[in-house]
């Protein structure tokens, strides 16, 4: 099914009219750090207030439990925000899913949070491009598709999830459930300034190695201690040699250790793993096993491995070709020239691809320096990017796949 070019054109100009500026700044200037559970709260309702104008069921859900392993070593629970669910029409004959994240990386003791416009045009403040200029143009494309005449076709989750920036591991089970037998998705972080996309991802796996050995005078007789400070630096230069072309390997902290006279019985080692395939990843943890095992063995001692690969890698298979592919032409179509490169961020592009659905994950705003009190977002991005979202829903509805 197809639609008249007056209303394909209507429906993009309904796209970029839409208050996104004006809706951009006031959502920067609400902290919603991923730790500010009260100011993520307040991030959720503007959220479900704003994306009340659209048809459906929409809840804010409660995360799943999640647990952290503190610097003593034990298990304890850490809280996040709600998350925002909208669904739409789910037995229209095309599904699709598309997701965004509320949180930023400025928490409220932070000095970046007032948004402000520069002298160059561009819009600086916290979150305005990662990512809640992509929040808003998401909006305003599935408002305008709301009054095309494919509406009726086209049925859709919204998830945005408060702990993105953290890895998502309250709303993982969330975006698992809600990607499930979608044909396309696609997720609103930025794009580059030039508008470049990011294609291919790898995975990143958090661990947290807990080092258990055994406290001794450090003078009189520090042959019965354990040190897990020794054991701790073993197995980091072990983990670091796992480093290769697809796999990196960071070990960030080493927590642990006291006084200088006593040997210590203590330690935990932070480590990421970010490998670019799924064969690197099974590699990987392969690796970090026999690390522990051996370090253990060696040292006398007991380690614990909590954590895991919360983001699998995203090759760019065929299915997300295609989709790309249907992304590029409608930028021509709308005079953008849409390219993409592979990229060694991650984020929630990873876990809708491992579902099996292909995905575009930098559907967003462009804009650059984010994480950084430099954030700003190209304004004149909002109207384009919108357009070109829309864009892509009418194409996706038109023709059921990529």
């Amino acid at each position: 099914m197809t639609i008249p070019l007056s209303a394909e054109m209507a429906v993009l100009e309904r796209a970029a009219s839409a208050p996104m500026l004006e809706q951009v700044t006031g959502w920067s200037a609400v902290n919603s750090g991923s730790r500010n559970l009260p100011g993520l709260a307040r991030m959720a309702d503007l959220l479900a207030d704003a994306f009340s104008v659209l048809p459906g069921e929409i809840a804010l859900h409660d995360p799943a439990p999640v647990e952290t392993i503190s610097t003593a070593g034990t298990a304890e629970p850490v809280e996040h925000g709600r998350n925002l669910h909208l669904v739409v029409r789910p037995d229209a004959p095309v599904q699709l899913l598309l997701t965004g994240h509320m949180d930023t990386v400025f928490g409220p003791d932070h000095s970046f949070q007032t948004p402000s416009r520069r002298a160059d045009g561009t819009l600086n403040g916290p979150g305005v491009a990662d990512m809640k200029g992509g929040l808003a143009l998401m909006l305003a494309a599935l408002r305008a598709v709301e009054a095309s005449p494919l509406a009726s076709r086209l049925g859709y989750e919204v998830v945005i999830n408060s702990d993105e920036e953290v890895g998502s591991p309250g709303s993982a089970p969330l975006l698992a459930r809600a990607a499930r037998g979608k044909a396309a998705a696609l997720t609103y972080e930025p794009a580059l300034p030039d508008g470049t996309l990011a294609g291919a991802r790898p995975g990143s796996g958090n661990f947290s190695i807990v080092i258990e050995g055994r406290a001794a005078h450090a003078g009189r007789n520090p042959e019965e201690g354990r040190n897990a400070i020794v054991a701790a630096a073993d197995l980091v230069l072990r983990l670091a040699r796992a480093a290769g072309p697809r796999l990196s390997v960071n070990p960030a902290k080493i927590d642990g250790g006291g006084p200088n006279n006593v040997v210590p019985a203590h330690a935990i080692v932070r480590v990421n793993m970010r490998p670019f395939t799924p064969e690197e990843e099974v590699r990987a943890r392969a690796h970090l096993d026999a690390a522990v095992a051996m370090v253990a063995a060696e040292h006398q001692l007991r380690i614990h491995v909590h954590g895991g690969f919360g983001r699998p890698p995203k090759p760019l298979d065929p299915a997300a070709q295609r989709l790309f592919g249907l992304v590029r032409r409608c930028g021509a179509e709308l005079g953008l020239d849409i390219a993409w490169r592979a990229t060694g961020g991650v984020c929630d592009g990873n876990n809708i691809a491992a579902q099996g659905v292909p995905v575009v994950d930098t559907m967003g705003a462009r804009g650059g320096a984010i994480h950084s009190a430099e954030e700003f977002l190209i304004v004149e991005s909002l109207p384009e990017r919108a357009k070109l979202s829309a864009l892509v829903l009418l194409r996706l509805a038109e023709g059921g796949r990529p």
